[in-house]
């Protein structure tokens, strides 16, 4: 029963993706775009054949295929994590699921993921604005998870220093 609540947030987070996606697929054209803040946030209608960023276009198998082992490996590591009695790895980790499951669906059904979150950020040094790689709330969930699991890796790296100094005073290992 400990492991349900971890999978109901992959739930939620495939659940808010693909609901998402289907918003964006059916009341927008490709390349459509909303305003949401001005020119600095918008909803843009776009398709991705690649990764992030764009990179590797029209590799779905290999994507599929590397989706599934880790997806696989997620679930694996989930329940290793609980059983450990950790909670903030499985939360990262139920994020990550729920985002690669949400992009492993778009990859599955259509060969390309519906993308629409759009960042342009204008400063004045350069040129031309910078317009972020468009992305969707699957690849949000990924990004948020991947930094948790290193917050979670930063706080046990800490934790282990702190009884590690601990450890050794008490044996009197530390000189004064």
């Amino acid at each position: 029963m400990k492991y349900l609540q971890y999978y109901v947030y992959a739930f939620i987070v495939l659940l808010i993706d693909q609901a998402t996606k289907w918003v964006i697929v059916n009341r927008l054209v490709i390349g459509e775009s909303r305003s949401v803040i001005g020119e600095f946030f918008q909803i843009t209608s776009h398709r991705n054949k690649g990764a992030a960023f764009g990179i590797l276009q029209n590799q779905r198998w290999f994507f599929i295929v590397i989706t599934i082992f880790v997806v696989i490996g997620i679930i694996w590591y989930l329940k290793k994590t609980l059983d450990e009695g950790k909670k903030l790895l499985p939360f990262a980790l139920s994020l990550l699921l729920g985002g690669a499951l949400g992009n492993f669906i778009d990859r599955a059904r259509t060969g390309e993921v519906v993308d629409f979150f759009q960042f342009t950020f204008d400063f004045s040094w350069l040129q031309t604005p910078y317009i972020f790689p468009i992305f969707n709330v699957a690849d949000s969930a990924i990004v948020s998870g991947v930094a948790l699991i290193f917050l979670d890796a930063l706080i046990s790296w800490r934790r282990e220093a702190k009884q590690s100094v601990k450890t050794g005073s008490e044996s009197g290992d530390l000189q004064p």
